[in-house]
């Protein structure tokens, strides 16, 4: 798998993180088991190894290392623990709108903060009554001299207890252009953070809600222009939330197959080990063979993405192919490991909580097939990947940032925005 994709270079971030996470965020998992809270520290440790900045150019401090270093990172920090996966993915996500619609004074504030780690960005976009479906948002933003007035309600958003700095999606008018996204730094008045609610799984990560009373914020914070709000929402999810979450369950995919092999090598029946009975190993091709499957289709797509190449169905799917196999595996490795599983001595069962949690965002896996089809109907309105590319090559950045070095990794990127598009939302 790995000479198909990757270099040396992605190996060696690989190797770095994988030492960083058994070191720094093996040992903190039974303490975020037992609070099932936000881990402060451990998220602003993560922060500052500079891994939020993947995908951030390094002439705004970032690695400018491209989408599959970043899905790396975010693979083997999940690896370890889900919940620092999601956190990391998170504020990645979080970065997009930056990175995409920015103007460049927003650039040259926040993308340095953000590569550092001493920024945590979060996207809010999701509201109580309208979910996953983003024209039917209520939540709004007033023009009122050189501010706007903020006021709604939104859920689910990533980092929402450990964030810096809010990427909001409200209504400025009536209608698909009527949405536009705004930078809301934490702290301003008028902006709340609801109390965490405990969940299933990804104990240690936040995913929780942000409530806007009157928070007025300058008319300098606008993403793009007014209209762009559904523009930088779902260009978010499809470029970044997709590949992101895949991350996530590519990681807990590759922890199940361990803990599994490695409880059948150590677990003893009839006087052999678990592994030699024919059915047991049976289901850890299984696994193993699902594995192969959804690394493929996760490193295929942001090769893809990487390349500057149309891949939103390679997107899609690769979010599709991981989420369900990941599940689809978890539920084999209890099947395995019988009564055992259902201790928490064992992690096999925090990977099937976790895994159930990379399901919904950014599209079930029905919305997935939904968007496939349409595309293979030739009815989608358009794609992404192709209008809103982040990577241009041999050249130094359009908007003036000159004498850029090569990045560490292949992959290297600029804050552009190629077009203010008119494309319709693909999902």
């Amino acid at each position: 798998m790995h000479r198909y994709f990757t270099d040396q270079r992605h190996e060696a971030l690989r190797r770095r993180v994988r030492e960083f996470a058994e070191r720094e965020v093996r040992p903190r998992i039974a303490e975020m088991e037992a609070a099932r809270t936000v881990c402060h520290d451990l998220s602003r440790l993560i922060a500052r190894q500079g891994w939020i900045g993947a995908t951030v150019h390094r002439a705004y401090g970032g690695m400018g290392a491209g989408h599959l270093a970043k899905t790396l990172i975010i693979e083997e920090l999940a690896r370890v623990s889900g919940a620092m996966g999601a956190m990391v993915q998170a504020s990645q996500l979080g970065a997009a709108k930056i990175i995409h619609f920015g103007t460049e004074e927003q650039k040259k504030t926040w993308l340095p903060a953000i590569a550092s780690g001493d920024c945590l960005p979060t996207i809010a976009v999701t509201e109580p009554q309208s979910g996953g479906h983003v024209l039917g948002m209520t939540g709004t933003a007033v023009r009122d001299g050189d501010e706007y007035v903020l006021n709604g309600r939104k859920i689910y958003v990533g980092n929402s207890h450990v964030g810096d700095l809010h990427g909001v999606v409200m209504r400025t008018s009536e209608g698909p252009a009527g949405l536009s996204a705004f930078l809301v730094e934490a702290g301003r008045p008028g902006l709340r953070v609801g109390e965490q609610r405990q969940a299933m799984g990804l104990h240690g990560f936040g995913f929780g809600e942000l409530f806007f009373d009157g928070c007025r914020v300058p008319a300098a914070n606008l993403l793009g222009r007014e209209g762009d709000g559904l523009s930088v929402a779902y260009s978010s999810s499809v470029l970044y939330g997709r590949p992101n979450l895949t991350a996530v369950s590519l990681g807990i995919h590759q922890a199940v197959l361990d803990e599994t092999a490695r409880f059948c090598a150590e677990r003893e029946r009839y006087g052999k080990p678990l592994a030699a009975l024919g059915n047991i190993k049976i289901k850890l091709g299984r696994i193993q063979s699902r594995l192969l499957t959804a690394r493929l289709a996760a490193y295929h797509a942001v090769h893809l993405l990487d390349q500057g190449a149309p891949c939103d169905a390679e997107l899609m799917n690769a979010k599709l192919v991981n989420v369900e196999t990941a599940l689809e595996s978890a539920r084999d490795a209890m099947d395995i490991h019988a009564a055992c599983g259902l201790f928490t001595d064992r992690p096999v069962e925090r990977y099937l909580r976790d895994a159930h949690h990379i399901f919904a965002p950014a599209g079930t896996s029905d919305v997935q097939l939904l968007r496939l089809g349409e595309l293979a109907l030739g009815t989608a309105k358009g794609e992404w990947s192709s209008r809103l590319s982040d990577l241009v090559r041999k050249e130094p950045a359009e908007d003036g940032a000159g004498g850029v070095p090569e990045p560490a990794l292949p992959g290297r990127h600029t804050s552009v925005l190629r077009e203010r598009t008119e494309l319709q939302p693909t999902g």
